[in-house]
């Protein structure tokens, strides 16, 4: 099933994790719904600015899934509305801002993103159709725990 011009919801469902232990990881109406629109306002614009395919790590993952990597079961993936992705040859830093300038989002978070490594990490971005808060965040692994604080 297309979501948009450049992604399917294989693309944005596919978990090795899942595959690997029997968890099924797949969205129900309303989860692909807000995939759609997640591609129709921020990955479909991406893919078209820079002209370059996203690299998908994560999308939709079932509450199973999410318990089961460690990660919340209230994760936006849960909802269809996340999605974390690369642009190989884009530095992580250049995508995020661009997002951040120029689309309407709930969350852009660098995820363990290191200033010295431009490739380092991944982007996580939200998208919310009930409301966005406009978070740019980065997440950074600290004593065991990851945190997450305010880029500037």
């Amino acid at each position: 099933m297309k979501l948009s011009e450049n992604f399917t919801l294989d693309e944005l469902t596919k978990s090795q994790e899942a595959t690997r232990l029997g968890i099924e990881n797949i969205p129900n109406e309303e989860q692909i719904q807000n995939l759609k629109i997640l591609c129709e306002k921020i990955l479909q614009p991406l893919r078209d600015y820079y002209g370059m395919p996203l690299s998908i790590s994560s999308g939709y993952r079932s509450v199973a899934l999410c318990e089961t990597i460690g990660s919340s079961a209230k994760s936006q993936h849960t909802k269809g509305q996340a999605a974390d992705f690369e642009i190989f040859g884009v530095a992580n830093k250049d995508i995020a801002d661009f997002i951040v300038k120029n689309f309407e989002y709930d969350q852009c978070i660098l995820e363990f993103w290191n200033e010295n490594e431009p490739n380092s990490g991944w982007v996580h971005c939200s998208y919310s159709k009930e409301s966005n808060r406009k978070q740019y965040l980065k997440a950074q692994k600290v004593s065991g725990k990851i945190v997450y604080s305010p880029m500037v």
